[in-house]
Formats: C-alpha cells, structure tokens, sequence
C-alpha cells in the first residue's frame, strides 16, 4: 500500500469532512478503566444530584416554561419530537459526570423494553466564520422492542430515542437527548413525555 497516498486520502477526507459523512465513523466502546469508573459512579452522590437536577429543571419547565429554568439547560417540545440539551459549563459541571449520564441515559432506556440500534462515534471538522475545530459526536441510538396490540398496531413507547454527546477540540459541549415519535397509523400514539423521564429519573 502507498502510504502516501494513504495520507492524502486521509487528509481530504478530513478537510471534506461533516457530519453526515465523517472522516472517522467507528463503534464506540468503554475502556475496562472506563467501565469501572462509570460502575462506580452509579454508586456515588454524584449520580443522586445530576438525576435530581434534571428532575427539578424539568419540573420548573413544566410548570413555568423556560424563564425558570437553568442557564445550561434547553427543553425540546414539538408534536413530534421532545427532549433536553444540557450545555457544559467548566465552572458549573464535571466532566465524568456528562460522560456517565450519557451512557446512564441509555442503560436506562434499555431498561423500558427498548433495544441499542447503534451506538458509535463520528469525528469531523467543522468551520464557523472563519474558524475550523474538530467534532466529535458519541452517540446512542434506541429503538423500542415493537409489541403489537389487539388491534395489530405496535406499541411504540415512546418512539426512536437517541442520546449524543457532542465535544468540540475534546471539550464537552453539550449532552442531547430525544424521543421521536412514528407518526404513521400501524402504531400507537405513544406515552408522553412526562412518563419517559419519570422512568428514566427514578
């Protein structure tokens, strides 16, 4: 192999890059150090008050809309599609606990009958007003295991769900969150919201 041209394939890959089509897309996977690290945080203090946070955030939204909620969170709410983004902020947050919620979120999205249709990275490069930095985007992906009712629609929960964290140059940006839900007629309504992150913040 021309290892030359090897690195200018690489090189216009990256400077071609988006992120619709990456020049690094892989499966992601935890280091065992990292596996530890998140397992020992699901026992920690830590865990209580970052689920406790998002419980209060989205129970002042709901109550009172956006003008009492925290500066570094966004709600989601359209007919189709609703969810959060948590924006990271050096002073306010820490970095282990973004990266653990993240794959907290979907451990316990898999808990609700659903099933990981993907979970992966892309890396790509971005440019804003003259600016260019790296992206990178973990990613999970969910859909529900489909059970089909009396009347031969499936139950949908609560639609695809997807959870992404996104870091720019390798610092944490922010943390999404979303369900949307199929509008076609073969499935049911779905559940609301509010019972999503009942379940999903007990």
């Amino acid at each position: 192999m021309d290892l030359w041209q090897y690195m200018k394939d690489l090189f216009r890959a990256e400077q071609e890059s988006s992120p619709m089509k990456p020049y690094i897309q892989e499966p992601l996977e935890r280091e065992e150090e990292e596996v530890e690290s998140y397992d020992l945080w699901k026992r920690t203090l830590s865990k209580r008050r970052v689920l406790d946070w998002l419980n209060m955030q989205y129970a002042s939204f709901v109550m009172n809309g956006e003008s009492e909620i925290d500066r570094t969170i966004d709600f989601l709410n359209t007919p189709s599609a609703k969810g959060f983004v948590m924006h990271f902020d050096e002073q306010l947050h820490n970095r282990s606990d973004f990266i653990h919620l993240f794959d907290y979120l979907q451990e316990r999205v898999l808990d609700m009958n659903y099933k990981k249709y993907m979970s992966d990275t892309r890396t790509y490069n971005k440019t804003r007003n003259n600016n260019t930095w790296v992206e990178t985007i973990q990613r999970h992906y969910l859909k529900p295991r489909f059970k089909v009712l009396e009347d031969n629609t499936f139950d949908q929960r609560f639609g695809n769900i997807k959870i992404e964290l996104l870091f720019r140059n390798d610092q944490i940006r922010n943390l999404q969150f979303s369900a949307t839900r199929y509008s076609d007629r073969n499935y049911t309504e779905g559940n609301t919201f509010n019972d999503l992150m009942r379940e999903l913040l007990q």
